[in-house]
């Protein structure tokens, strides 16, 4: 894959200040179990662990990278520091994880502690000392040199302390940790972190497990850069943070193209003001350019600071096509966002990639399949993660993750305690904050579905003032409010759409989930599970592509994105393109690259004739039974003047996007109807089921079985007709035969027929 340009080298190596000595470390550190690895796992080195610069949009050549080898200890929760420690592990992978060296699982009535010592360099001695954290999940204490020097609640975003008060005159420091995290038993947002792993619940993540390094800065410095790309008014919006420096001090701004500046500015610390962009080169999935970004701090005539950034011009909206239909507009024009659900699990590493190359692969293979997006899904990534979307230009809609109780559709907001609203809306605020500057971020999702979900339409309303500049998807599928940009369906394995609105988009949040446990690239050899199962890669490549040609006619209908689940396997879920060991594609580029790009063109417009009408908006008399008839029951002479007569749909009032209007409970239900195909007429040439079943379903035309599907769907499908289906329709008299399947839960039953027929434009 050809690599877009960057403003400035990467990686940016920085000295390494493990105190232990590095053969060492190499001799007291090896990955923990035997369980599933990647390949970048035998590239890990205890000596140079993650060493790639951690903040790429605001970059000092400075700094000093504590990734390595710690001593560490497990404690009772309410233990004080230890004297002795259990053992090394290797920081950034968290305790859980192999490459951590570990391998064990703390809980919420334990303590996890770090210690490690370090050298600091003699000229760094007269500046500003700053501990950065990448991220610490959840509860950290920091001691440098037995001082207390800070404190930080939560698990995803970056936080910093300022050690300058606490270094001693020796040329050692030491440096001691405390971490307490409740997983699942705390409110706090965690993602699918459980104690008990099974299903769509993972593995736990406690403690470090993203990189801990040092920076020295002079005593007025740049702290934080807040940018706004305008592309209409063709300008940047800069604010400069400074710490140490009042708004007296000057901030110059440059921006760069091909190292050659193009634009200038000046303003005040703390204040915003706009750097104009001429003729912008605009950042898209198609051409993500971006700008270089010189930034520097001046006390009168004194530079007291400098960094180097980058940024990309880019606007996100939600805007009506020509068809008065609303969508997703990049960059003032249309562009359908069609992506997998990206979870960022690791066999080895957990929530930590082993590699920054490892990190950039499944953005890489990402776009290799054709997509534009990723929902990062109930995890927030290393800033890396973002930097290489930003380079390799994939949109990113971003997920806070969930925490505290769940609801189900039909349920209202949860009422969170005081203590868990204020630390939801902090650690949303953290999040924005810390990711605002990329520009692959398109679009916030406050809630999954009914998970963590509360005060629904005050934290949208609050998400979309705090960043005007991106969408606000909320929540995502299920307990809809009438709220944000987006109404978002998930329907599993789909597709499907919500009802077009005035007001917002309508898009598919999660759909497919299509499983095939691929042989020895398994975490289980049991309890492998996805929400369609299949026992090979052709089938899986099959079905995957039957599911997008399913999706093509809804883009004409008015449906604005989709995101398909997933990106790879995560531990017992087999539902990714990839194997959770990233060593199968488990969908090929070439096999289905061609049909996602289809997803792109301009979106074709059908008309759909109804040779059977379903009952869902007008009900449809069909003879059933719910007694098993025997063989030949879906043949056209079969006598069905014994069996009942009713409207569809069949099924229990309350199954998820069911209309019943004849009540089925049983185990099993039979049903036929008879309908005439003119004789002076053609054929349909697109005739298409329009299906809408839980569970199992069979479906008959004229005795032959034509199509055959697992478990349940929330909504109606348009499913289109195979080549053995197509044949076996015939002119004049035709017989429908469908039998359904039921075995806990919700239940339903409803079938018609349509031909899609395209409305060419003139």
């Amino acid at each position: 894959m050809k690599i877009p340009h960057v403003p400035f080298p990467s990686p940016i190596l920085g000295l390494v200040l493990a105190a232990a000595p590095l053969a060492a470390q190499e001799e007291t550190w090896k990955p923990a179990g035997d369980r599933l690895r990647t390949t970048w796992a035998d590239e890990v080195n205890p000596n140079r662990a993650l060493p790639d610069y951690p903040r790429p949009q605001l970059v000092r050549q400075a700094w000093g990278n504590l990734n390595g080898l710690w001593e560490y200890a497990i404690t009772a929760k309410d233990a004080e520091a230890p004297e002795n420690f259990d053992g090394k592990i290797l920081v950034p992978f968290p305790i859980e994880s192999s490459l951590s060296g570990v391998g064990k699982t703390v809980g919420p009535d334990k303590r996890l502690w770090y210690r490690t010592r370090f050298a600091l360099p003699q000229a760094w001695r007269e500046h500003t000392l700053l501990l950065h954290f990448g991220a610490v999940d959840w509860e950290s204490t920091v001691w440098v040199n037995g001082k207390k020097t800070g404190e930080h609640r939560g698990g995803y975003d970056p936080f910093t302390i300022d050690i300058t008060a606490a270094v001693s005159e020796g040329a050692e420091q030491d440096l001691l940790i405390s971490v307490w995290d409740p997983t699942d038993a705390g409110y706090q947002p965690r993602g699918k972190q459980v104690r008990e792993p099974e299903g769509i619940w993972y593995t736990s993540v406690t403690g470090i497990w993203q990189t801990v390094w040092l920076e020295p800065l002079p005593k007025a410095s740049i702290a934080s850069l807040k940018l706004i790309p305008d592309i209409d008014q063709q300008i940047l919006r800069i604010t400069a943070q400074g710490r140490g420096a009042s708004d007296s001090y000057q901030v110059r701004a440059e921006a760069l193209e091909g190292g050659a500046v193009v634009g200038e500015a000046i303003g005040r610390a703390g204040r915003e003001f706009t750097l104009r962009i001429p003729e912008p080169k605009l950042w898209s999935p198609d051409s993500p350019f971006l700008y270089g970004l010189r930034i520097s701090l001046h006390d009168g005539t004194q530079q007291v600071d400098s960094i180097t950034s980058y940024f990309g011009m880019r606007k996100i909206a939600v805007a009506r096509d020509d068809r008065g239909i609303n969508r997703l507009f990049l960059n003032n024009k249309p562009l359908f966002q069609f992506g997998p659900l990206d979870q960022g699990w690791w066999p080895d590493g957990i929530y930590t990639a082993p590699t920054d190359d490892a990190l950039a692969f499944d953005i890489e293979a990402t776009k290799e399949l054709g997509f534009n997006m990723a929902r990062k899904h109930v995890k927030v990534e290393p800033d890396r993660w973002y930097f290489h979307c930003d380079r390799l230009g994939l949109l990113v809609w971003q997920d806070l993750p969930n925490g505290d109780r769940h609801i189900r559709p039909d349920e209202p907001d949860i009422e969170r305690s005081p203590e868990s609203a204020e630390n939801y809306r902090r650690e949303l605020q953290a999040m924005i904050d810390f990711l605002h500057n990329h520009p692959c971020i398109v679009a916030w999702v406050p809630f999954n579905e009914g998970w963590g979900q509360f005060d629904t339409e005050s934290i949208l309303a609050w998400t979309k003032d705090y960043d005007p500049s991106r969408l606000v998807d909320g929540p995502s599928g299920w307990a809809d409010r009438g709220s944000g940009d987006m109404v978002d369906l998930h329907s599993y394995p789909g597709p499907g759409m919500p009802a077009l609105e005035e007001n917002r988009a309508a898009v598919l949040g999660e759909f497919g989930g299509l499983g095939w446990p691929a042989p020895g690239h398994l975490w289980w050899d049991r309890r492998n599970w996805g929400y369609r199962t299949y026992s090979s890669q052709e089938e899986l490549v099959t079905q995957y592509q039957s599911l997008i040609q399913q999706l093509l006619p809804l883009i004409g209908q008015g449906l604005a994105a989709a995101i398909y689940t997933q990106t790879t396997d995560v531990e017992g879920e087999v539902n990714g393109l990839l194997t959770y060991d990233r060593k199968v594609r488990k969908l090929p580029a070439e096999a289905v690259r061609d049909l996602n790009l289809e997803v792109y063109a301009p979106p074709r417009i059908y008309r759909r004739d109804a040779l059977v009408a379903d009952s869902q908006n007008e009900a449809q008399s069909w003879r059933y039974t719910t007694e098993n008839p025997g063989e030949d029951w879906a043949a056209p002479d079969f006598d069905v003047s014994a069996w009942k007569e009713g409207p569809g749909g069949f099924g229990t009032q309350g199954t998820p996007g069911a209309v019943v209007r004849t009540e089925w409970n049983s185990n099993g239900i039979w049903m036929r109807r008879t309908f005439d195909l003119s004789e002076d007429e053609e054929l349909p040439a697109n005739p298409h089921f329009r299906i809408h079943h839980d569970e199992d379903v069979e479906i008959f035309l004229n005795g032959m079985s034509v199509l055959k599907r697992e478990g349940y769907v929330s909504n109606y499908l348009e499913i289109p007709f195979t080549p053995a289906a197509k044949a076996a329709l015939a002119k004049g008299s035709n017989t429908l035969a469908v039998h359904c399947l039921q075995t806990r839960g919700g239940q339903y039953i409803d079938v018609g027929i349509i031909d899609l027929v395209e409305e060419k434009s003139e």
